[in-house]
C-alpha cells in the first residue's frame, strides 16, 4: 500500500475514533430535539458572517501578493473559495496547493510564488489565534474546579506565544538580514552532523528568497488589520449558532471553543475534519456545562455551516471558470 493510502485510511481511523467518542452516550431523541429548537436567523447570520471572513482573507492575499503584482478581488476570492472546498474534500490540506495554483493560472503567475504568500497567510493566522487565545485565557472565568487546568492553560499559552514570537522574529531577521542569519544558523548548527547544515540552510535561502512582500507602511497595516477582522468574522459564527440554540455565553467562550477548533484541524483526520472538529467543538462547549446533546447539536451545526456552504460555493466557482478539481489535482503544481 502507497504511503499516501496509508495516512489517508490512518486519518480515517481517527475520524471513526473521534466519532465513536462523541456518539457512544447519545441520546439521538434528544439530539433531534435539540435540532429542531434552533432559531434558523442566527445561523442565516453565522453564514453570512463566515463568507465575510472568507472575503477578508481575500483581501489580506491582495496585500500580501502586492509586491508581485495587483489582483483583483475578482480572483483571489473565487480563488480563496476553492481553495477551502478543496480543503474540505481531499485530504492532507491539499487545498492549499489548489488555491495557489488556481490564483496563478488565472493571472499568469508563478505557482511558487503564489504558495509562498500562503506560507506568510498561515503565519500571521498562527500569531493571531495565539494572540486570541492568550486573550481568551486571561479574560474568560474558568468553571469552579477548573482553576489549576487554567493556570496550566495560561502558562502553555504564553510559552506557545513567546516561541511562535521567536520564529516570526527569525524569520523576519532571514529577510532583512539573510546572509548574516544563515551564517548565525550554520554556527548554531555546529554541533550537529554537517550534511544537516548542509541541507537546511540552502532550503532556508531559498525559501526567503521566495517570499516577497511589500514593505510599505499602510500594505503592512492592512495585512494586520485585515487579519483581526477574518478571526472576528471566525468567532461570530459561533457566537451566532450559540444564540440559534438559546445560550447566551460571553464572547471570550466562543474564542476558547475556535482555538480548540483550530488545534483540532490539526490532527491527522479525514477529509474535513470530521470527528476531530466535532469532538474538539463538543468538549470545548462541556466546559461551560453544556448538555451533551445539545453539545454535539451545536458542533453539527457549527461544522456543517463552515463545510456545506463554502464547497458548493467552490463547485459553483469551478464551473464559472470551466475548471474541475480533477483538472487542478492533476496539474504540474510546479508550473
Amino acid at each position: 500500500m502507497k504511503k499516501a493510502d496509508l495516512k489517508f485510511w490512518a486519518g480515517i481511523g481517527i475520524s471513526l475514533f473521534f466519532l465513536i467518542l462523541l456518539f457512544r452516550k447519545i441520546d439521538f431523541r434528544q439530539l433531534l430535539a435539540a435540532l429542531g429548537t434552533v432559531d434558523y436567523l442566527f445561523i442565516v447570520m453565522g453564514l453570512l458572517f463566515t463568507f465575510i471572513s472568507y472575503f477578508l482573507r481575500a483581501v489580506r492575499w491582495k496585500f500580501l501578493l502586492i509586491s508581485e503584482k495587483t489582483i483583483p478581488l475578482s480572483s483571489l476570492y473565487p480563488a480563496t473559495i476553492i481553495g477551502y472546498m478543496a480543503n474540505n474534500l481531499l485530504p492532507a490540506r491539499l487545498g492549499e496547493f489548489v488555491r495557489a495554483y488556481f490564483l496563478a493560472r488565472r493571472e499568469g503567475l508563478q505557482t511558487p510564488t503564489v504558495f509562498a504568500s500562503l506560507v506568510i497567510d498561515r503565519l500571521f493566522d498562527g500569531f493571531t489565534v495565539l494572540l486570541m487565545l492568550l486573550i481568551t485565557l486571561f479574560t474568560l472565568k474558568m468553571p469552579q474546579g477548573m482553576e489549576n487546568a487554567g493556570l496550566a492553560l495560561k502558562a502553555g499559552g504564553v510559552v506557545m506565544f513567546l516561541l511562535y514570537c521567536g520564529v516570526l522574529l527569525f524569520l523576519f531577521l532571514l529577510k532583512l538580514q539573510t546572509m548574516r542569519t544563515l551564517s548565525c544558523v550554520g554556527f548554531m548548527l555546529k554541533p550537529f552532523p554537517q550534511r544537516f547544515s548542509e541541507r537546511l540552510i540552502p532550503m532556508l535561502g531559498s525559501f526567503i528568497a521566495g517570499i516577497r512582500m511589500s514593505s510599505r507602511g499602510g500594505h503592512i497595516a492592512a495585512l494586520i488589520l485585515s487579519s483581526f477582522c477574518i478571526w472576528i468574522f471566525c468567532i461570530l459564527p459561533i457566537d451566532m449558532v450559540l444564540r440559534g440554540f438559546g445560550i447566551n455565553l460571553p464572547i471570550s467562550a466562543s474564542m476558547f471553543i475556535l482555538v480548540l477548533l483550530v488545534f483540532a484541524v490539526m490532527v491527522p483526520a479525514s477529509p474535513g475534519y470530521i470527528g476531530t472538529y466535532h469532538y474538539a467543538c463538543f468538549k470545548g462547549l462541556s466546559v461551560f456545562g453544556i448538555t451533551e446533546s445539545k453539545a454535539v447539536s451545536i458542533a453539527l451545526v457549527v461544522h456543517g455551516l463552515s463545510f456545506f456552504p463554502v464547497i458548493i460555493a467552490g463547485f459553483y466557482y469551478l464551473w464559472r471558470s470551466k475548471t474541475s478539481l480533477n483538472d487542478i489535482q492533476t496539474a504540474d503544481m510546479d508550473r
